[in-house]
């Protein structure tokens, strides 16, 4: 008995669950009329299970047209159900999905400005090596009385003991120092521009309550090789086959365990009486002899 409760209860409430995704999905797709669709929705729920219930105790009396349309109407309303409770799941990942993509754009536009402040920072980085290669070569030339630079507009190495040409390498090593001053500046603000968008990203990241809630599903994506789309479409297939046919299926089932139990419980009664009248077959005999004789007196006139 305890079992056969279990089952009732197990079914009713998997219906029930069942039902109420079923409505939501439903009541999202027909948004104009949301609660007359709730009160339809709910209304087919019931009727599907009661159905069902019928069917299982009263099939042998029932004709064939009326079985057959009984079939399909449960079959159909499964379908129904099936169909809401999967609008419900897709609907509720699709919400999370975009959430997830806006993330996403945010850190596809922080890597893009720091794809472009690397950039930068590279030209400034090599003219930067640029510069000290010239400064090292201004400074061994000027540490020796003979000059050796390369000419910056022709390339040529060049040599002089010139004053006048010692004095326009001094400014222009000293305007190389400066120079390289404000390369070296500029390379560490970039610098902290690509960390500081390093560092958002990260935090986004972190922060990012709808990455780790699809953490699982990103995983099973990379493992099987598919997009994350079609893992979502795979699990909720899989949700709605067994959701709302077992809920029917174990009403079904306690509709036929209660029958069995009442057939073996007349079977019992019935072999009890036979028994006590095959205890007492003299008592019955003689019963039944008098009630013939009395039959058999003549009427008094």
């Amino acid at each position: 008995m305890t079992f056969l409760l279990t089952i009732l209860f197990t079914a009713l409430v998997i219906s029930g669950v069942a039902a109420f995704f079923s409505v939501s999905g439903l009541g999202s797709l027909f948004a104009g009329a949301f609660v007359p669709v709730v009160i339809m929705a709910s209304a087919l729920e019931i009727g599907k299970l009661v159905t069902a219930s019928f069917l299982t105790r009263y099939w042998k009396s029932l004709s064939v047209l009326f079985r057959g349309y009984f079939l399909i109407a449960v079959g159909i309303l499964i379908l129904i159900t099936s169909a809401g409770i999967y609008g419900f799941l897709t609907a509720a990942y699709q919400t999370t999905a975009d959430q997830f993509n806006i993330v996403n754009q945010q850190i596809s536009i922080l890597d893009l400005k720091k794809q472009r402040f690397q950039e930068q920072l590279d030209l400034y980085i090599s003219e930067r090596q640029t510069l000290s290669s010239t400064i090292e070569q201004l400074s061994s030339g000027l540490a020796n009385n003979t000059i050796q630079y390369i000419d910056q507009e022709t390339g040529q190495l060049i040599t002089t003991t010139s004053s006048a040409t010692r004095n326009a390498l001094q400014q222009q090593l000293s305007t190389a120092n400066e120079e390289r001053s404000t390369v070296s500046q500029r390379i560490e603000e970039l610098t902290d521009s690509v960390t500081s968008l390093d560092i958002q990203i990260v935090e986004i990241n972190a922060n990012n309550e709808v990455a780790a809630e699809i953490g699982p599903l990103r995983y099973l994506s990379n493992l099987t090789g598919l997009s994350m789309d079609k893992v979502v479409n795979i699990f909720a297939l899989l949700i709605v086959f067994v959701f709302d046919p077992l809920a029917v299926s174990l009403i079904v089932a306690y509709n036929k365990i209660t029958l069995e139990q009442k057939r073996e419980k007349n079977a019992i009664v019935k072999e009890d009486i036979q028994d006590q009248i095959f205890e007492y077959p003299d008592e019955k005999s003689e019963w039944s002899n008098d009630w013939f004789q009395f039959l058999k007196k003549p009427k008094i006139k």
